[in-house]
């Protein structure tokens, strides 16, 4: 177990967080899907389907905070590697059963670790812009179903979420 507690590969023997040691492991093609949506109400949807937003683009901006935030993850999240991403893609789309919009993070690199929290910290960041620039409009919005989807690469094999269809 290399003084590592049982199963916490950030936290040693005594109980001290590190950064666990990737340095051996081989690199492999990684990617990482993760999902969450912003729930609102359909007027407030109509708003931003039509370009209406008093803050402007609502969809653009936040696709491109979810891209910059998957680059930031390691100086967000404690203990994270740094990574260089070869790929982040953010699918945003329209959901009236909610409703409200869905968002769909892919991210991608070829390394030594995986990419789910680059993935989840990119879906995150999302629905928090879509929620700051639409607030004015409805404060009633809901962020919710934050998780992974998937993700395929490394020692640990590929991972499939029983509910993704």
């Amino acid at each position: 177990m290399n003084g590592e507690a049982k199963g916490l590969t950030h936290i040693g023997a005594s109980g001290e967080a590190h950064m666990v040691d990737v340095s051996a492991k081989d690199d492999t093609v990684r990617v990482a899907v993760a999902e969450g949506f912003v729930r609102m109400k359909p007027e407030t949807l109509a708003v931003i389907r039509d370009g209406n937003a008093k803050k402007g683009d609502v969809i653009g901006t936040a696709r491109i905070a979810g891209i910059m935030a998957a680059k930031q993850t390691s100086n967000l999240i404690p203990l994270c590697h740094p990574l260089m991403l070869s790929k982040v893609t953010l699918d945003i789309v329209e959901e009236p059963d909610l409703p409200g919009l869905r968002v769909e993070a892919t991210v991608k690199l070829t390394g030594k670790t995986g990419v789910e929290m680059e993935a989840l910290t990119a879906v995150s960041v999302t629905c928090l812009t879509i929620y700051d620039m639409a607030k004015a409009v409805d404060k009633t919005m809901e962020i919710g179903g934050i998780r992974v989807l998937e993700k395929s690469g490394g020692k640990s094999g590929d991972f499939r979420h029983p509910e993704r269809v």
